[in-house]
Formats: C-alpha cells, sequence, structure tokens
C-alpha cells in the first residue's frame, strides 16, 4: 500500500510517497499547476491500485488536482488542515516547508488511514457557489448601507428618524436625487410627494412635508460634491445589488428543487427554501453524518467541558472547532423556528423555564433544529414533529 501526500499551493504543489511503514518511497517532487505538471505527477504517481492519495483542503486550489486525480481512478481524501498540523505537533516539528508539509501529509494517510473524499454532486457544487455568491453580495449591501448611514448622519442626521431603515427602495430613491438637507430645501412638496419609489407606491404628501420641515432645520453641515457623489452611487450600488441578490435567490429555489434531500428540509417549520440550500450547500447530505450528534458536533454545537484538578467551572461553553459561517447562518433560522415551530417552542419554553439562559436555550434550540435535520436527511421523509413531550436536560 502506498501513500502520497500533497501539499496544495497557489501555482506549484509538492508531492511524496510514503510506504506502509512511513519510509519515504518517493522523495518530495514540485510540480506545477497546469497541463504539463499534472503529466509530471501522473508519471511520478503510477499506477492507482493500493494507492491512497491525501491533500489538504486549501482555498480554492485543490478543486482542479482533485477532479483530476479521481478521474484517473485514485482514491482520493480532502484533509482538514488542523488535523495535519496538529499531527505535526505531535512529534514536536519546528520546521515547515513545502517539501516536510508533503511526507507529513501522506505519513498522516499511512497512520490515519483516512476515508476517500468522493466528488461532489453538480446540482450540490452549483448550490455552494450560488449560495456563497448570495453571501458575497449581502456582505456587500451591508457595507453600502454602513457607507450610506455615515454620509447621512453629515449632511442629513434627521433623515433617519423618518426613514430609519437605509437598506429599502423607499430611502435609496429619495436620497439618490437629494443627498442632503440643502437638496431638500431646493425642492417642493407637491414634486417631493410624487416621487415613486418601487415603480407603484409615492412617498405622500405626509412623508415629504415631515423630511421638507427636517431639513429646514437640519444641523447637517457636510454639502459638497463629493459628498453627494458617494451617497448617489450608494443608492445605486444598493439597487444593483438587490436585484442580483434576489435573482440568486430565485435561482437557489430553483436548483433546490432538483434536490431530493435539500426539498425536504423545507418541510421543518423554521428551515425555508434559502437555509436549506445553505445546509445542502456546506454539508452536502446531512443523513451521511455518523449520528445527529456528529452532525452538531461539525457544526460546533457541542460545549466543551473543561475540568482539571480543583477546577470544576459551572458551565461549559462551546467549543471553538466547527462551522462558524453556518452557525451563524443557522441563528435567525433558530429564531424563526422557537416562534413558529410548536414543537421548538415547547422545547424552548421548558429550557427557559428550568432556569435555562435565553441564548443557552436557543443554541439547544439550534441543536434540536439539526437533529430534525439529520432524521430528516437520513429517513428522506417529510418531518413530523413529536407529539409527546420531550425530554429535556438537566
Amino acid at each position: 500500500m502506498r501513500f502520497v501526500g500533497i501539499d496544495i499551493g497557489a501555482e506549484r504543489h509538492v508531492v511524496a510517497i510514503v510506504g506502509e511503514d512511513g519510509a519515504v518511497l518517493t522523495a518530495a517532487t514540485p510540480f506545477q499547476e497546469d497541463a504539463e505538471g499534472y503529466r509530471q505527477l501522473r508519471a511520478v504517481m503510477g499506477d492507482p491500485t493500493d494507492t491512497v492519495v491525501a491533500m489538504e483542503a486549501t482555498g480554492h486550489y485543490w478543486q482542479n488536482l482533485f477532479a483530476y486525480l479521481v478521474a484517473e481512478g485514485f482514491a482520493v481524501a480532502l484533509l482538514n488542515p488542523l488535523r495535519t498540523h496538529r499531527f505535526a505537533a505531535e512529534d514536536l516539528a519546528r520546521t515547515k516547508t513545502d517539501r516536510i508539509d508533503a511526507v507529513l501529509i501522506a505519513r498522516f494517510a499511512a497512520q490515519k488511514r483516512p476515508p476517500a473524499t468522493p466528488l461532489t454532486e453538480p446540482v450540490l457544487a452549483e448550490l455552494r457557489e450560488l449560495v456563497r455568491l448570495r453571501d458575497r453580495l449581502v456582505q456587500e449591501a451591508g457595507d453600502r448601507v454602513r457607507q450610506l448611514h455615515r454620509l447621512v448622519d453629515l449632511g442629513f442626521p434627521e433623515f433617519t428618524r423618518h426613514i430609519p431603515n437605509l437598506n429599502t427602495r423607499l430611502a435609496t430613491s429619495v436620497l439618490a436625487p437629494y443627498p442632503n438637507a440643502a437638496a431638500f430645501r431646493q425642492v417642493s412638496r407637491t414634486r417631493l410627494a410624487k416621487l415613486r419609489y418601487d415603480g407603484r407606491h409615492s412617498i405622500g404628501p405626509e412623508l415629504a412635508q415631515v423630511l421638507l420641515e427636517s431639513a429646514r432645520q437640519s444641523v447637517g453641515q457636510y454639502q459638497a460634491p463629493a459628498y453627494h457623489v458617494q451617497v448617489r452611487y450608494a443608492c445605486e450600488d444598493l439597487e444593483l445589488l438587490r436585484q442580483r441578490i434576489h435573482e440568486l435567490e430565485r435561482d437557489i429555489e430553483c436548483r433546490l428543487r432538483d434536490h431530493e434531500i435539500g426539498t425536504l428540509l423545507t418541510t421543518i417549520d423554521g428551515v425555508g427554501p434559502q437555509t436549506a440550500a445553505r445546509l445542502i450547500a456546506e454539508l452536502g447530505n446531512p443523513g451521511h453524518f455518523r449520528s445527529a450528534a456528529a452532525l452538531a458536533a461539525y457544526v460546533g454545537l457541542v460545549p466543551g467541558l473543561k475540568q482539571s484538578g480543583k477546577h470544576r467551572p459551572v458551565h461549559a461553553a462551546l467549543v471553538p472547532i466547527g462551522h462558524a459561517r453556518l452557525r451563524a447562518a443557522l441563528w435567525m433560522p433558530t429564531l424563526v423556528a422557537t416562534r413558529f415551530n410548536p414543537w421548538l417552542r415547547a422545547y424552548y419554553e421548558r429550557l427557559r423555564a428550568r432556569g435555562k439562559h435565553a441564548k443557552v436555550a436557543l443554541i439547544a434550540v439550534m441543536r434540536k433544529l439539526l437533529t430534525a435535520v439529520f432524521s430528516v436527511a437520513k429517513s428522506k421523509r417529510p418531518f413530523v414533529p413529536h407529539t409527546k413531550p420531550l425530554e429535556v436536560p438537566a
């Protein structure tokens, strides 16, 4: 049995091969991320029979190489870099180079025998890209809103008293032509009242009147053209980002209909199409986990109790290891499920009645929600809530 370790880089990778005893069979050899480099790698690796390839999932640089090796018939295991880092720490390794890392990864595979990672389904890969693209656009929209808040606070701070949410078509439609208090003083009440913000609704005379009155008494002092341009650009960017996010959400829902497990997850109260798509994008099939507890551990919803000698902490914090992005994305669905899912609402209320802190109870609800996700994915049947009281841990 041969074990191949590949250290992934941006433009150059390094491959090393060891035997079952960890002895180096092929010294660390660099190769380029191109067709010639792949041919060189193929010649070094030889027959895929009785060969296990291990590589770290580093950024996006591994994806083309992973697909190539699987197509060539190799069993390829993707590794969490944290595992190889801790493996190196066992030998008190002090030096780190690409060549040393390649041998280290190969020896890790020889000792730990990691299972081969299957190729990602096309629907799953597309969902993952769409979900993460939506995340980036939502982040950009949030950045624009924060920039707009700064500009409004300088040019017309009283504006948010009447239109508190700047991330709306109403706010951007008003601010684009009238970026500060001085601009409002130059428009008539009738004209402002007729301004349409979504193609159907207009601002109306009441809102127009209070905006004009506030503008006349505004303390906004920054009226330079540079501020006008920034407000206009921020409003235009927000409108474009809102349109793209809306289109992406429709595309995500369409792709989700082609995924059996993803569609079934939407039968859980509190899990909508966007949350279901995120779960599938980040977890693949949740039913492939060994258990619901393993799924919760992967996401990072497991308390890390640390006792030593006389040190006996009352509470155990969550372990820092886990899927932080997915935990953050599940927070709002958990709040929604706590309100509208009778099964989870009863569970939350019982925890609160027993004196659990609100956030502790919500984390427990999130874990229970993941248990429902695992159950639906494993059974491939729609969600059916429990009808009998649930046992609540002490």
